[in-house]
């Protein structure tokens, strides 16, 4: 029992570390997901969204926080019930978005790791096993340091934790795992190789044959039956090769301009997902940016998911000699978290990417 619950301990506190830690890289990004949990689709809890931020940053930091505490020793039994309530709602949340099929991607591991429901689900259920093991094998659990030794590793770990979430909030994340990243190029991940898997569908027709209903099975092909036609569904088996990126688009009011601008040797696109929510310091910037731009022969466009009238009266309060174009605002955020945000291409290739805090820095 002893040997089970210290590989127990060891699985356990490397796992919440690493998942707590990826999530602690981008807090923005789990920002988002919460905010889809709390949604009317989903938890229906929505007075929790404008809070989102600062539960995302609390749950990441708890998470490594207990990881490392696990490993350590360090207060046991406070950590081991701590684990033992997170775990059970995270089952709890991870199943009822599978059964129900509400959220597509549990946000587990951010966008380093995309698992689906079930797959959210079937983790959530080992993980629940290992800590009850844990939580039964309880004795079993001794600090590894000094009383002294386990009190500084846990305040170290804290203050990294509200360190390292302050400085990709001011920044960006420092390693990034989106389609998005510097080096990616826009055009290929939006493609479907010509040999990539195809989706395999199975679709079930219903037939009246002889004042009997009978289902017929096939790969979209209509039946040779001889009988009357009911009705058909259809149920997704393999989704095949789906590209990384699916809703990317530039547009005006009159068309769609996303293949000339990813042409373009020199563009940089200034992020505002949503304008009513940009942050002031951070437009104040973009003019003197972008008049650098200009000097170095780059053309600057704008990306928002706002209307019209939002987008005249941004211009016009700062000055900027740019126009608008309309993005998806979930599209935005997954590009950059900023708002704003400032991204450099190359024809398509992302070369640069800054939050409005390092605008500076760009080199044109």
């Amino acid at each position: 029992m002893k040997y089970i619950v210290q590989i127990s301990r060891l699985l356990v506190g490397i796992l919440f570390i690493i998942s707590g830690l990826i999530k602690l890289n981008d807090p923005l990004g789990f920002s988002y997901k919460l905010e889809e949990y709390f949604g009317a689709d989903v938890l229906n809890m929505p007075f929790l969204e404008p809070y989102a931020l600062g539960i995302s940053i609390f749950v990441v930091v708890f998470e490594v926080i207990l990881g490392v505490f696990l490993l350590i020793g360090y207060k046991p039994k406070f950590t081991i019930w701590s684990l033992l309530g997170m775990i059970i709602f995270f089952t709890f949340l991870t199943f009822y978005s599978a059964y129900f099929d509400k959220v597509k991607d549990c946000g587990c591991f951010g966008d380093a790791l995309k698992l689906t429901p079930w797959e959210s689900f079937t983790k959530d259920i080992i993980l629940l096993v290992l800590i009850l093991i844990i939580f039964f094998g309880i004795r079993h659990i001794k600090p590894i340091f000094s009383k002294f030794g386990v009190t500084f590793v846990a305040l170290i770990s804290f203050i990294f934790c509200l360190w390292f979430g302050y400085h990709v909030l001011m920044h960006l994340p420092s390693v990034d795992f989106r389609a998005y990243k510097i080096g990616n190029n826009i055009q290929e991940k939006m493609a479907t190789p010509p040999d990539a898997p195809k989706p395999v569908i199975e679709y079930h027709w219903k037939f009246n044959i002889n004042g009997q209903e009978k289902i017929i099975t096939t790969d979209g092909s209509y039946p040779s039956v001889d009988g009357e036609y009911v009705s058909v569904t259809y149920k997704t088996i393999d989704e095949g090769y789906v590209p990384p990126i699916q809703d990317f688009s530039i547009e005006s009011d009159e068309e769609d301009l996303t293949e000339q601008f990813l042409s373009e040797p020199k563009l940089v696109f200034v992020v505002v997902y949503d304008i009513s929510k940009a942050e002031r310091n951070g437009v104040e910037k973009l003019k003197s940016m972008t008049e650098r731009a200009y000097k170095s022969g780059y053309k600057v466009i704008g990306l928002t998911s706002s209307g019209e009238d939002a987008k005249a009266k941004l211009k016009t309060e700062y000055k900027l000699d740019f126009d608008f174009y309309l993005c998806d605002e979930k599209v935005l955020k997954t590009i950059v978290r900023a708002n704003p945000g400032v991204v450099v291409l190359n024809k398509g290739t992302v070369v640069q990417k800054v939050h409005w805090n390092d605008i500076e820095d760009l080199k044109f």
